[in-house]
């Protein structure tokens, strides 16, 4: 009995650590594959501007969304070699990013710019997300008054949740010392915090039919991550990855006023360090 005892009491110390591991935080530095693949898709999702530069009257709202693709990181980045070891990350929860956004004119050629998603599926990837800008924009005395300048920060918080550390395809159950031994996927956390400051310098047509713009910024990164995956044995895996980073950004674009009301846009967003992505969208003046 006191063997039963003893054996018993093995088996649950080991639990104890083993949940203990598997509630970690690990804070992998700058250059490894995890914080460096959580670098990678803060980069769809930055709330960068949208079309360019702009002076808003007081009262004007425009109304749009905007597509990302979402673009494939280099494979190497997909095996964690700091937090996790043999293992393979689902990184393409979904084809596409998109989202609406809302802008309002303010006084003193300010603009308040909202995008918000709540709690949308696609593919395998839901999302729920936040992000908000202030702008402001002015007319330089270039060309008549047809180059803009626009200085602007924002921020995005949130959340996007899939099966990114153990997808379907990654389950077994052949070997309980091997990753993904189970029969559910998991179901991962990624919260993509950033904030950001950049500029724009934007030129139009004479009619203002046409505008192309470039520019510049540095954003902070703080994304988050947590694990959600529960094994055949019933133990979970809460591992949280924890990665504070700054990166700089450039852009171009133009943006096409198809009709009175309506314009389109289209820019390539380029973070040296990690991605380069596009951006296509459109706008609906109200006012």
């Amino acid at each position: 009995m006191t063997a039963i005892r003893w054996s018993a009491a093995v088996v649950a110390l080991g639990s104890v650590v083993f949940a203990s591991e598997a509630a970690a935080q690990c804070r992998p530095p700058a250059s490894s594959h995890e914080a460096r693949l959580l670098a990678f898709y803060e980069a769809p999702i930055v709330f960068s501007m949208a079309a360019a530069p702009e002076r808003l009257a007081f009262g004007d709202v425009r109304i749009g969304g905007e597509a990302i693709p979402v673009p494939s990181p280099n494979r190497a980045l997909q095996h964690p070699n700091y937090c996790y070891e043999n293992t393979t990350n689902n990184t393409k929860l979904a084809p596409v990013f998109g989202r609406p956004r809302l802008a309002i004119g303010l006084p003193a050629g300010f603009t308040a710019e909202a995008s918000y998603l709540p709690n949308v599926t696609v593919a395998s990837a839901q999302a729920s997300l936040v992000s908000l800008a202030l702008a402001r924009t002015q007319a330089l005395p270039f060309l008549a008054g047809h180059v803009m300048l626009t200085l602007r920060a924002d921020r995005t918080s949130g959340h996007v949740r899939g099966p990114i550390t153990c997808p379907r395809t990654s389950l077994q159950t052949t070997d309980a010392n091997v990753p993904c031994y189970g029969d559910a996927p998991s179901r991962d956390t990624f919260q993509p915090n950033s904030y950001g400051f950049e500029g724009a310098l934007g030129v139009r047509s004479r009619d203002s039919r046409f505008a192309a713009y470039a520019g510049s910024g540095v954003r902070s990164l703080r994304p988050r991550f947590q694990a959600g995956f529960t094994d055949a044995l019933g133990n979970v895996d809460r591992t949280t990855i924890d990665v504070d980073l700054v990166r700089g950004a450039v852009f171009a674009g133009a943006t096409a006023r198809l009709r009175d009301r309506i314009a389109v846009s289209a820019q390539l967003y380029v973070v040296p360090a990690d991605v380069t992505t596009m951006r296509i969208g459109a706008q609906y003046a109200l006012r």
